[in-house]
């Protein structure tokens, strides 16, 4: 009963209302290792793989079909990896594997962890938003983050692997699939989600403290690109599970 409840076992929508990603390159023989069996990286060049961090204030968060005032607000954090997966009927698939998950609410740990398995816990959060500039903050979880909103388009990271903002974008996410993977019984969920409205804008960060990032003990993982976004409708379709071999 409780793999099934972590299946996500319901439709859910919500209105993402600001959404800030900040995407980091790391070498592809070092990011491999944190997937399970059933997924790949989606890479540059066979090069670099990236993991994102998003930053979401989710607005009216509740199960497809039910009146918006129902929904609940929660700013959540979660920490990703763009993906591959190749179907049983051998569809190819991309989208994101998420390492953790991180909310400012003890009930969103609560559910999130009852009816998925991305992993929640509840953090202090404090974000603030003025018009040139965006902050974020965490002491239990160790983030200072920092960009911002310019009139022109900011140049790329230093040491970004890629060339543009229109490369980058391809790593800013959402993107339409999400996969978990129950390792003893080999089996993946597969999330679609469907977004409205998805217009990024590239945003300059000034600080980028991440503690989950930090802990991963990565050798190599830099900074590759920001991208904030306001008002997107959202909603994910029910889960579905398949059996998966190698």
């Amino acid at each position: 009963m409780a793999a099934w409840l972590a299946s996500h076992p319901f439709a859910v929508e919500a209105l993402l209302g600001r959404t800030t990603v900040l995407t980091f390159a790391v070498p592809v023989a070092e990011l491999q290792p944190l997937l399970p069996e059933c997924l790949t990286l989606d890479t540059l060049d066979d090069t670099w793989g990236f993991v994102a961090v998003a930053l979401v204030q989710t607005r009216q968060l509740r199960p497809r079909g039910l009146p918006a005032w129902l929904g609940h607000d929660f700013f959540l954090i979660g920490y990703r990896v763009f993906v591959r997966y190749t179907t049983a009927a051998g569809k190819r698939l991309r989208g994101l594997y998420i390492l953790q998950s991180d909310t400012d609410k003890r009930k969103m740990q609560w559910l999130g962890n009852l009816f998925t398995s991305y992993g929640y816990r509840t953090i202090d959060i404090e974000h603030t938003a003025t018009q040139g500039q965006l902050t974020f903050q965490s002491r239990k979880a160790g983030l200072d983050i920092r960009v911002a909103m310019l009139e022109q388009e900011p140049g790329l990271p230093a040491g970004s692997p890629f060339a543009s903002w229109a490369q980058a974008r391809r790593f800013a996410g959402p993107l339409p699939f999400t996969f978990s993977y129950n390792a003893g019984a080999r089996r993946v969920t597969i999330v679609e989600g469907v977004r409205e409205e998805w217009r990024p804008r590239p945003v300059q960060v000034e600080a980028a403290t991440v503690g989950f990032i930090s802990g991963l003990g990565l050798k190599e993982c830099r900074l590759a690109s920001a991208f904030t976004m306001t008002d997107i409708p959202y909603h994910w379709q029910k889960g579905r599970t398949e059996q998966w071999s190698a």
